[in-house]
């Protein structure tokens, strides 16, 4: 079972993913020293799964989806006369 999916589109910039990771880590910090081991250990253990999904198994999508649009956008622009050439 997968608590988060890392190919959805928000998890792209890694920016997000290390404000995810380290938002629950000072969370269990905060809890550490509030005296709250339960929550503690709870909140480190969603940082640590995040940081395992979202920093060390992450795998962008390849950009070459996007390279296939952009060349079948070229090769159209290419077929199509021009009003220069005559």
């Amino acid at each position: 079972m997968q608590l988060i999916d890392p190919t959805h589109p928000i998890y792209k910039p890694l920016w997000v993913r290390i404000l995810i990771v380290a938002v629950c880590f000072g969370w269990s910090a905060v809890e550490t020293f509030g005296s709250q081991p339960f929550w503690a250990m709870l909140s480190g253990a969603l940082g640590a799964y995040a940081a395992w999904m979202l920093l060390l198994n992450f795998k962008p999508e390849p950009p070459a989806a996007n390279v296939e649009a952009a060349s079948e956008t070229d090769a159209d622009e290419d077929e199509t006369p021009s009003d220069d050439k005559k």
